[in-house]
């Protein structure tokens, strides 16, 4: 309940009484684990999962939670992620497929189709954020969307996605083998997984194989492992030509980005560049600290050497708890940046985040695992974003944004050039003005928040699969 609302350093705290008590408890070492992940402590964290899965390797949560730990390590490899994920699959999935029966989908390849949509997220969430305008505009005539809610707090968000989804099913609390019932005789022909391995997810309910084509979309950064799981939806940015054998699904490919952003009608009108304002550049990242790698931290440390009087702004829940505030100042202390050139911030309701933008000139995406829905809150607001893809499918979000905007000057090489870029555009405040002048409506303007033609590609990929599904 602690780290749910943010206060990382009190969950913590009470992990490690449960485990006084109890010290070879699996679900407190998970739980300590999960908050040292989100304090940023990667290298704990993974020793405490690791510790977890020796006590209960047979617990599928644990390995899923390990495996999103996994996907923020500095070091880690497609190959390394594809190995592990397809462990999860040959413990927890894979048994299952022995009670696998046939579907009784009418094989008719131009019918009317009924989606499923799988996901703890459906609110005020990337998921939410990116789903909803694929939900508004498909054709209720050829597609009937169906909703099955793992909520638990049900927001703003929720009721407009609730409203655009042709069927809504809470199903909190249903077993895996119910709700793969439920999914099975309503019929659904082709049903998306929105969690991957993140909490809540439902990937047992696939393993299942209640629908015919299953997916894997929007709330994971990468394989799933599952054998179950037919498809997963990328684009040519997000998974490169050549790096297929790394995913267990086969990778289908939209023609343009991989999903549609529908801007935030709270977020406040562009501000004028600051640097011009106030004479001095301003750089910013609003990720989670656990993207906040030593790695990270000392390019960051560069580009600030390399922009005299610069500043950098990070903001999330937990920046301002008492250690964690500590432990970052130190860590960029020890590149030699002082408290005058890093402010540290928590967190706030949205419009208040989207507002600090006016504050900030240019934005810093971390790596390994990049941004994705906060990359397009940085653009919305006039703040272009450097960044630097690897190969893992969560470095490269920004890729896949920027690429769909048309500011492709701000994507790097490698790191050397992450910070001649960052610097570059720091030094020529003219460019950085103008680009923030007109980013919004060249963003408005672009396919990623074209929410009608990505809607229409959408269904036309998925029209694809069923046909291919109907032939054979």
């Amino acid at each position: 309940m602690l780290k749910a609302v943010g206060r990382f350093e009190e969950a913590e705290a009470a992990a490690r009484r449960a485990l006084a008590i109890s010290p070879d408890e699996p679900g407190a070492m998970c739980n300590l684990a999960a908050a040292l992940q989100a304090e940023g402590r990667l290298d704990e964290a993974g020793r405490c999962f690791r510790q977890s899965l020796a006590v209960a390797p047979d617990q599928p949560i644990i390995r899923s939670c390990a495996l999103v730990c996994e996907q923020y390590r500095p070091d880690a490899t497609l190959g390394e992620l594809a190995a592990a994920h397809a462990e999860w699959d040959r413990r927890h999935a894979a048994p299952l497929a022995a009670a696998w029966r046939p579907h009784r989908n009418t094989p008719d390849p131009e019918r009317p189709l009924r989606l499923g949509f799988v996901s703890p997220d459906f609110g005020a969430h990337p998921v939410g954020y990116f789903l909803e305008g694929v939900l508004e505009n498909l054709d209720p005539q050829a597609w009937h969307t169906l909703c099955y809610s793992d909520r638990l707090k049900i927001d703003e968000m929720t009721a407009r996605l609730q409203a655009a989804a042709g069927t809504w099913h809470d199903v909190r609390g249903v077993s895996d083998q119910d709700l793969a019932e439920r999914i099975r005789n309503d019929r659904v022909d082709i049903l998306f997984d929105l969690a991957g391995h993140t909490a809540g997810n439902r990937l047992l309910v696939f393993a299942r194989k209640p629908a015919p084509i299953q997916v894997t979309w929007l709330g994971y950064v990468g394989t799933t492992g599952l054998s179950a799981i037919d498809y997963l939806l990328a684009d040519r940015h997000q998974v490169a030509e050549g790096l297929e054998r790394y995913y267990r699904e086969q990778v289908l490919r939209m023609p343009e980005g991989y999903v549609c952003y529908l801007p935030p009608p709270e977020a406040p009108e562009v501000g004028p560049l600051p640097a011009a304002q106030n004479g001095r550049v301003t750089f910013a990242s609003f990720n989670n600290p656990a993207k906040i790698n030593r790695a990270v931290a000392a390019v960051w440390a560069e580009i600030l050497r390399r922009v005299p009087g610069s500043r950098l702004i990070l903001k999330y829940c937990g920046y301002c708890a008492p250690k964690t505030h500590r432990r970052f100042l130190e860590i960029f202390a020890a590149q030699g940046i002082g408290e005058s050139q890093l402010e540290l911030r928590d967190w706030s309701a949205r419009r208040e985040l989207l507002a600090l933008y006016n504050e900030v000139d240019l934005g810093l995406d971390p790596f390994p695992y990049g941004g994705g829905l906060t990359t397009c809150e940085a653009l919305w607001m006039g703040v272009p974003v450097i960044t630097c893809p690897g190969q893992t499918f969560g470095s490269r979000h920004s890729l896949s944004h920027l690429s769909s905007v048309g500011l492709t000057g701000t994507i790097a090489r490698d790191l050397d050039d992450y910070v001649a870029l960052a610097a570059r555009w720091a030094e020529d405040l003219p460019r950085l003005g103008s680009v923030r002048a007109g980013l919004r409506p060249q963003m408005a303007a672009s396919t990623l928040c074209d929410s009608r033609r990505f809607t229409a590609d959408f269904a036309a990929v998925l029209r694809g699969v069923w046909r291919k599904w109907c032939r054979r």
